[in-house]
């Protein structure tokens, strides 16, 4: 491809996508599954809840014995994980709490406000309710043991199937809970956990290989020589990158030497997905494309038609591992880490691989028409009293301007020969990911 051909950021991102696929599968527990993304389909091991439970604290009752009036006697109590014991003598309750399994021949629970007392030697059992109730139907009710309790009256009626959550209400043993390509939460955890399913098959991690490149870079905190750059790139990748759910094989930095740079090639080649930072321009000294095409590197292309970030790479090895190499600038290399990178990663981890979305927000004042590359311009959203959001160009643009960037929370898109925006028109803005 010749060196003016540019590709559009849309094409690019395609170009990017089409060689990747979601990693082999991995087997982890429930409590290591969190932002993983499901390679099996999870499948009920049990039915939920395994027998028809009450929904409410009261008493199991036949509902067509606990009409409006009706006096019946208390036999017994079940509580949550207990054994329902014997079926449900006629005319009579059964005290119950809230998950406790329906005896038999019981279908409705009525609810322990809708009982009363009905006099007698004994009153209902009001042990294990709320004070309330204890109060209310006093503390005694059982014989000497412990089964057969006094009697209640019923103040309101039940139909059948009343604060009764039925077998199976959930899910049924054998039921798919959760496809694959979903992107694990705590709530499919909890239904994992539920139907009793303790593993989970997911994608692995990317393993994402990391080298920057550059004579003048050193590391935050390493002595500085009186014209060196301190390295911001590669630690504030890595770090966004394990945030995405990737493994980091940081490599450090390589100097500007072809040798030294084809000695990383097998490195690079070993990952899921290898990035270099900086050495993509078309300088004397940019030699990722001359260095790691001779160890085997194909590229496909290495500039786009966008700002900041023209000077983006992208080859395979022979190994098949996609390699991105972003700008050296670092306002220039987050950005294109928002736009491809995560997306490349996400796709490797068995997520979709989209682009950000963009949403609209109104220009909080005049913007002039776009230029020949599609420009990413570092914004500041707000939102007004109604709910409206707006959005705010910083200053200034430059490429190097970190705090520019780490004043933003998103960038706002201005697409290639875009016609001047007054202020209030809707324009397309990517929120930056943290």
């Amino acid at each position: 491809m010749p060196a003016a051909t540019m590709r559009s950021v849309d094409d690019a991102h395609t170009a990017i996508q089409a060689t990747l696929a979601p990693l082999p599968a991995e087997w982890v527990t429930l409590d290591a599954a969190h932002g993983r993304v499901l390679a099996e389909p999870v499948v009920a091991r049990r039915t939920q809840p395994p027998a028809a439970l009450s929904a409410m604290d009261g008493y199991a009752v036949r509902a067509a014995e606990a009409g409006d009036g009706a006096v019946l006697r208390v036999a017994g109590e079940t509580a949550a994980g207990d054994d329902p014991g014997a079926p449900l003598a006629p005319q009579t309750a059964r005290r119950i709490y809230t998950g406790a399994a329906l005896p038999k021949g019981a279908d409705a629970v009525l609810i322990q406000e809708h009982a009363s007392p009905a006099g007698g030697r004994d009153d209902v059992d009001g042990e294990g309710g709320d004070d309330r109730l204890g109060d209310r139907l006093g503390d005694g009710g059982r014989d000497d043991d412990g089964q057969d309790g006094g009697r209640i009256r019923v103040d309101r009626g039940v139909d059948p199937g009343a604060h009764v959550r039925p077998r199976g209400q959930d899910f049924a043993a054998g039921q798919p809970l959760l496809a694959p390509g979903t992107r694990l939460g705590a709530r499919h955890i909890a239904l994992a956990a539920a139907g009793q399913v303790p593993w989970l098959a997911v994608h692995a991690r990317p393993r994402v290989a990391l080298l920057a490149t550059g004579d003048e870079l050193v590391r935050a905190g390493e002595p500085l020589g009186a014209h060196a750059i301190v390295d911001t790139v590669t630690p504030a990748l890595a770090a966004q990158l394990r945030a995405a759910g990737a493994e980091v094989v940081a490599l450090g930095i390589a100097r500007d030497r072809e040798a030294e740079l084809a000695a990383y090639a097998g490195a690079l080649a070993r990952a899921d997905l290898a990035l270099t930072v900086g050495g993509a321009s078309v300088g004397a000294r940019d030699l990722i494309r001359s260095a790691l095409g001779r160890a085997g590197l194909a590229l496909d292309f290495w500039t786009i038609a966008m700002r900041p970030g023209k000077p983006l790479l992208f080859g395979r090895f022979a190994s098949g591992t996609p390699l991105i190499g972003l700008p050296g600038n670092p306002v220039s290399a987050l950005v294109c880490a928002q736009l491809f990178v995560l997306p490349a990663v996400d796709r490797l981890a068995g997520g979709d691989g989209r682009p950000p979305r963009p949403v609209q927000a109104l220009a909080a004042h005049d913007l002039p028409a776009g230029g020949a590359r599609q420009d990413y311009q570092r914004a500041a959203l707000t939102t007004d009293a109604l709910g409206q959001r707006w959005v705010r160009p910083l200053s200034p643009q430059d490429s190097a301007m970190l705090t520019t960037l780490a004043a933003a929370d998103a960038l706002l898109v201005r697409p290639a020969g875009a016609p001047a925006a007054a202020t209030g028109t809707a324009v397309p803005v990517l929120p930056l990911f943290p």
